[in-house]
């Protein structure tokens, strides 16, 4: 069963390889307000591309306001490297070999392969459920979404406008209480 991050809290480690080379080493060159990590379900989702596509075409939106952005999925190389060209990714980085361990420690969902998707890729057996976190250069939550399906998923140009906000009104991360109600 996936855990709930608490805002302000420091978030699990991530350190996963990169399309093209290297790795994503989460805090060891934080963006300057905040790492954007959107977790998507992998090249056989027709919904994370749509989203990925909106994604790279904010990607300068989000540098400008110093939000480093990587996309991660449990997805293997080739795989990751297919999604990283059918976005045409300049300005975000992909991000491939996710454990099933991580994505839960995430707080992800994971389904099980119902076969081929509509695009005719088969599943993996095993694959995470979408995902979207801004952490802070210190390692802590500022925000959290978490999808048990593909659909509705919290839209990017909100982010970027949330962004502003935060910046601006040294806004807080929120959700942080943890006592009893």
């Amino acid at each position: 069963m996936p855990t709930a991050l608490i805002p302000r809290h420091p978030v699990p480690s991530l350190n996963v390889p990169l399309v093209g080379g290297g790795r994503f080493v989460l805090g060891a060159s934080p963006g300057e307000h905040f790492d954007l990590i959107v977790f998507y379900r992998g090249l056989h989702c027709p919904i994370c591309a749509k989203y990925l596509l909106e994604l790279e075409r904010l990607s300068g939106e989000f540098a400008a306001r110093g939000t480093q952005v990587v996309a991660v999925s449990s997805d293997d190389e080739v795989r990751g490297r297919e999604m990283s060209d059918k976005v045409k990714a300049a300005g975000i980085k992909f991000a491939y070999g996710l454990s099933l361990r991580s994505a839960r420690q995430w707080g992800l969902y994971v389904s099980t392969s119902r076969g081929k998707t509509s695009i005719g890729i088969e599943e993996p057996a095993f694959f995470s459920e979408p995902g979207v976190f801004l952490v802070r250069p210190d390692g802590t939550l500022y925000y959290g979404a978490v999808q048990t399906m593909p659909f509705a998923r919290p839209q990017f140009q909100d982010l970027v406008s949330a962004i502003d906000f935060a910046i601006t009104k040294n806004y807080p991360a929120r959700g942080e209480f943890t006592g009893e109600v």
